[in-house]
């Protein structure tokens, strides 16, 4: 099986439009929306990532020299090489719509829901796309930064929630 670099200089011959980016050594790439799942099958199926290991979500906001709001993240897994893959891909208010990853994986279930509570980004496809960690009441995505520190007062408006007596 080929190295990082090598599977990343394929990924670039199949998908021309990915970019490197390099921090501490590592490279990571980032995918254009219209590539990800197609680019993310690639990798799972002809390169051997067979394993996702997260979803998560980084805002952009205010953030020196970014041009783009969120970063979607995808770390991926080769275990067979031992190899690892970080995937980003970029997105911006109003189209925060990307491809569920769930056909592909399973356990993307619960991490797209988590990202999609937390930050509002929308997984199409999703089989069950509900909030995990909010009641469904709250209309909010508090991960995102331009969420005030003490919310907006939601809080009040959510029914309390009491012990049974026994």
């Amino acid at each position: 099986m080929p190295t990082v670099a090598e599977t990343i200089s394929q990924l670039q011959a199949a998908f021309p439009s990915t970019a490197v980016t390099e921090f501490r050594g590592e490279q990571r790439v980032v995918l254009k929306k219209e590539d990800l799942f197609a680019a993310l099958r690639w990798l799972k199926e002809r390169m051997g990532f067979d394993l996702l290991v997260d979803v998560s979500c980084v805002d952009y906001l205010n953030y020196r020299g970014a041009t783009d709001r969120f970063g979607l993240v995808y770390l991926l897994t080769n275990i067979a090489e031992n190899l690892r893959l970080t995937v980003r891909v970029m997105l911006n208010e109003p189209d925060l719509t990307v491809p569920s990853v769930t056909p592909l994986w399973s356990g993307a279930d619960w991490l797209e829901r988590e990202v999609w509570d937390m930050f509002g980004i929308r997984f199409e496809g999703h089989p069950d796309l509900r909030r995990v960690l909010m009641p469904e009441e709250f209309t909010a995505h508090p991960l995102r930064k331009d969420y005030p520190m003490q919310g907006r007062g939601e809080r009040h408006n959510f029914p309390v929630l009491r012990r049974a007596e026994s």
